[in-house]
Order: structure tokens, then C-alpha cells, then sequence
């Protein structure tokens, strides 16, 4: 059951906030001990080329089985949207993803996949994924 407790660190839900907004929050996960997997997709993603400056659209889906946090859906919608007006690279914005995504929730494992759509004649998908013991997991096979 979630108590007031689990929702002391939230500050954009139910605010009624807007705006674009670079920040990532989490509420504790009350199942710590079970490895479940969390799916966020969105197809309202937009970047700027940081080129040519024109839209670019995507279809982003992030997956990640969580440990002690869970990212809370408003604040990432929010998060996305802050970058409708940057120029990225659609390899780099989804590695930016996956970054901050891991520096807010700590998970098990997460992968974000970004599926732009076509432009010039091709479409990109970039899929970025990070696994919590995938440094000693690397480390013990030697």
C-alpha cells in the first residue's frame, strides 16, 4: 500500500506544472526482493538535429527492472519533453537517457531504445542498455 512516506519526494504530480523540466523523480519500491520489469514507451518524443536544427521524432521505449526507486511517470514525461528544443544526436540523446535514468533510480538493469523516424531517406533505432553487475560479471569471466 503507498503511504505518505512514499510520496515526500515528489513535487511535480499533481501540481498541475507544464513545462519542460530536467529532473527525474522516484518514489521507494515496495517490492525490492522481486525482479519485475517497468515498460514506459512514448511515440511524442522530439529533438532537435543539431545540425540543420529540424525536428526529429522518435519513439522512445524504456524498460527497467528496479531496485530500491521507481521513476515516477509525470516527471519523466516532462523530463523527455525537455529536450524538444536541443540539438542531440539520436545516439547520444539515448545514452543521455539511459544515463540519467540510472544516476536517478539505481535499477537492476534498464534499456531505452530510441526509434527515430524517417529523415533523409533513413530511420535510426539506437538501443542503450545498462546491467548493475555487468562490471563484475566482466571482471569474474577473466
Amino acid at each position: 500500500m503507498t503511504n505518505q512516506a512514499d510520496l515526500q519526494d515528489l513535487t511535480l504530480l499533481g501540481q498541475g506544472k507544464t513545462e519542460p523540466e530536467r529532473t527525474l523523480e522516484t518514489f521507494p519500491n515496495q517490492h525490492p526482493n522481486r525482479a519485475y520489469t517497468v515498460r514506459l514507451e512514448t511515440d511524442e518524443f522530439t529533438c532537435l538535429c543539431p545540425m540543420t536544427k529540424q525536428p526529429d521524432f522518435a519513439h522512445i521505449t524504456i524498460e527497467y527492472i528496479p531496485d530500491k526507486r521507481i521513476v515516477e511517470s509525470k516527471s519523466l514525461k516532462l523530463y523527455l519533453w525537455s529536450f524538444r528544443d536541443e540539438g542531440h544526436f539520436h545516439e547520444h540523446v539515448t545514452n543521455m537517457i539511459l544515463d540519467d535514468l540510472v544516476e536517478a533510480l539505481h535499477p537492476r538493469h534498464c534499456r531505452v531504445v530510441g526509434e527515430f523516424k524517417v529523415r533523409g531517406g533513413l530511420s535510426i533505432s539506437v538501443s542503450a542498455e545498462y546491467e548493475q553487475d555487468a562490471t563484475i560479471q566482466v571482471i569474474q569471466r577473466f
